[in-house]
């Protein structure tokens, strides 16, 4: 049985620890934060991520609390009308083997907390921020601000946008500063009026902006979330934002759109960041999973899901493995996951520049584009995000 340090108690770093645990190894979270806990508002989660929690353990958990969405909506921002629509039930439950639900972060982080607290080999350790690592043959110590160094078979980062085991193995600095401001506020349902309460996750675009809503917390919740394309080039992370401001950033948005973001209170912002795609996620016996090797922006929705592929796949290459075969499982992992995490990032950076934020000409001809689409259409563009479960098969065929 290997012993896994593992840095940040995040939602990767908590689905890493089940799915070690799952392969029959031990593991030791260490948490910069003192308790464990996660901040936030909505999350999107496609089916490939019911498919890793399914195997975590977790999975009936998030479904207890998630809301399943009819649709994903997308509506032109300037003159309320509706663009396209891709239907989540039905057809597209059937071709991709899971639903598509929208749930509170906080949720999905209570799950695998609960899940990892009910075992006796995963250690939760708050208060113990990461601040490197040696190693040698035989394992890896990971060094803590506070001085308690935590010896170790090997060292998984799961330490966010900002890893500290990332800027020990790579040293590339600090991220991309996207240039997209996002402002999210969560309000309670009963501030919504009935006529719209749609179960849809909805898409306003407008020319350098885009407005996304949709209900979260089992029903009781509407979270919103709001960016513009204003050159930002400060990072920002969860600053109080006054409505009016907000409302002021978004002057020639359409009727219906404006009234939802009325509603809006107690806005934060923040200033999105990611990182270019990198092909070299492992030291020896370290490795990097979700944000801390392949931060994406949220406009593909899939940040939270990749870091649980991450975690799958990772677990089920360490079944079974030897001490001294680890830093070959974790090359492994590097080979199988960098591309298809590396393609999300891109893709994620293309969606915000060419289909959310265009403006004038060409925001007729993506109107024009998307409209064309049929249902089957639209699910053959997001079979590769949406439908893979190579990570789930054990010999982790069809990467890409």
């Amino acid at each position: 049985m290997a012993h896994a340090v593992i840095a940040g108690g995040g939602i990767g770093g908590l689905a890493t620890a089940l799915s070690l645990a799952r392969s029959g190894h031990r593991s030791t979270v260490l948490e910069r934060s003192t308790s464990f806990a996660e901040i936030g508002a909505g999350i999107q989660l496609g089916p490939n991520a019911f498919h890793a929690l399914d195997l975590l353990g977790a999975g009936a958990d998030v479904r207890e609390a998630a809301v399943f969405t009819d649709e994903l909506r997308f509506m032109d921002g300037l003159t309320g009308e509706k663009v396209a629509t891709m239907k989540l039930t039905g057809a597209y439950r059937e071709r991709f083997g899971n639903p598509y639900a929208v749930v509170h972060r906080g949720d999905l982080y209570q799950a695998l907390l609960a899940a990892c607290q009910d075992r006796d080999d995963i250690l939760l350790r708050a208060g113990t921020a990461v601040s490197g690592y040696s190693q040698d043959s035989s394992g890896v110590i990971a060094h803590t601000a506070d001085g308690n160094d935590v010896r170790g078979s090997l060292l998984v980062g799961a330490d966010g946008i900002r890893s500290a085991v990332r800027e020990a193995m790579l040293g590339d600095g600090e991220p991309r500063v996207s240039g997209h401001t996002i402002y999210r506020s969560v309000i309670p349902i009963e501030k919504v009026p009935e006529e719209l309460r749609w179960n849809t996750v909805t898409l306003w675009a407008g020319p350098r902006w885009h407005f996304v809503h949709y209900i979260i917390g089992g029903g009781e919740f509407l979270n919103l979330a709001v960016t513009l394309d204003d050159g930002a080039s400060v990072p920002v992370a969860g600053r109080k934002a006054a409505g009016e401001l907000v409302l002021s950033r978004f002057p020639g948005i359409g009727t219906t759109a404006r009234r939802l973001l009325e509603l809006g209170t107690g806005w934060r912002e923040w200033v999105l960041c990611d990182r270019d795609p990198v092909r070299t996620w492992v030291d020896g016996r370290v490795g990097l999973i979700g944000d801390a090797a392949h931060p994406m922006l949220q406009y593909a929705a899939q940040g939270a899901c990749q870091a649980l592929e991450d975690a799958v796949v990772l677990g089920d290459l360490l079944k079974g493995a030897e001490d001294d075969a680890l830093p070959q499982a974790l090359e492994q992992f590097n080979a199988l996951r960098h591309e298809r995490a590396g393609n999300a990032q891109l893709v994620a950076r293309r969606m915000g520049h060419e289909l959310y934020h265009p403006e004038g000409e060409r925001a007729r001809v993506r109107n024009a584009m998307l409209g064309s689409l049929t249902q089957e259409a639209m699910y053959d563009k997001v079979a590769w995000l949406h439908g893979d479960r190579s990570f789930t098969d054990g010999g982790h065929g069809g990467h890409r």
